[in-house]
């Protein structure tokens, strides 16, 4: 992805800093339950399913894939703002290319279209935060609200539109309503869903990788609507919800009073590069400066290639 997890703080605390909920929800065990939950539910929009079908990256590659995104949000809410803008810059690099024809709707579609973008950035902060609900602490109103004005400032590094992204849960809710009717299921999107909850070691990922994408499921699965689930046929009777609940607490439990070291164990088979950020971040290494910073000041400063914006205006 461009950028050295080993420097994760060298400049600033980044956006937020470590009073942030957004360090509390993304740096909590929990984080990894809400991120599988988040990349099933992207392949209900036709539009990023085409883009991922067409990259075949989570078929010929799932864990690599997977673990770069996660990185990537990692890095935008605890990284330092030079980490964090030129992670940006080369996501948004990779992805200029990926534009085609989305067979469903016969429209064209770019992975770095604004409308895109914000489905990826919402499922994955919302299904973080929800896991962290149902099997963490969870967060006080004070808290959520902040979370929420956090994970606005952190959509700036993507091409959303800033008056499209929402600041509280009842819009979150109201943004579901409003691109409902365009989500979908599709040979292709099920293809994609299947390796995520149903992952087989036969796809290259291995044996680790595979058993641990299946557990994550049975946790991940009861923080998904019913409908979402029926959609994506990988709908649970509510017994088995009710089952995970309390093991899945207990396991979050146990990982955060070993101070994560249950999770940093595992990394390395199911998030490599993810793991490395959490390590970084958890040896709690003071940056050159104890302060935050915004995305328009870090992208003055450490910009590469101008706004992620302007790079994708480029490419286009």
């Amino acid at each position: 992805m461009g950028f050295d997890p080993t420097t994760l703080r060298r400049d600033d605390y980044g956006f937020f800093g470590p009073d942030s909920p957004s360090w509390k929800v993304w740096t909590s065990p929990t984080a990894v339950i809400g991120f599988q939950r988040a990349v099933v539910l992207e392949h209900f929009d036709p539009f990023l399913t085409a883009a991922v079908a067409d990259s075949r990256g989570i078929y010929t590659d799932p864990r690599s894939r997977l673990d770069h995104t996660f990185a990537y949000f990692l890095l935008v809410a605890i990284g330092d703002g030079r980490t964090a803008i030129q992670a940006s810059e080369h996501l948004m690099q990779v992805h200029a290319p990926m534009t085609g024809i989305e067979p469903i709707t016969g429209q064209r579609y770019a992975a770095n279209s604004p409308e895109t973008q914000l489905w990826i950035h919402i499922t994955g902060w919302h299904s973080v935060l929800k896991a962290y609900e149902v099997y963490g602490p969870g967060l006080t109103p004070e808290e959520e609200q902040r979370f929420w004005e956090e994970c606005a400032i952190a959509a700036e590094l993507q091409t959303c539109k800033v008056e499209d992204v929402p600041r509280s849960r009842e819009q979150v809710r109201a943004y579901y309503e409003q691109v409902r009717s365009r989500l979908c299921n599709s040979e292709r999107a099920q293809e994609g869903i299947d390796q995520l909850v149903r992952t087989s070691p036969k796809n290259g990922a291995g044996l680790a990788y595979a058993l641990g994408a299946r557990i994550l499921s049975l946790a991940s699965s009861p923080l998904t609507p019913k409908w979402m689930r029926k959609l994506g046929r990988f709908n649970m009777p509510r017994i088995v919800d009710l089952a995970v609940r309390i093991p899945a607490r207990l396991i979050v439990w146990a990982t955060t009073l070993f101070g994560s070291l249950g999770l940093l164990l595992a990394a390395p088979f199911i998030a490599p590069m993810a793991g490395k950020i959490l390590e970084q971040h958890l040896s709690k290494e003071l940056p050159a400066k104890l302060e935050t910073i915004t995305p328009a000041q870090a992208r003055e400063l450490y910009s590469l290639r101008g706004s992620a914006h302007q790079a994708v205006a480029e490419a286009s």
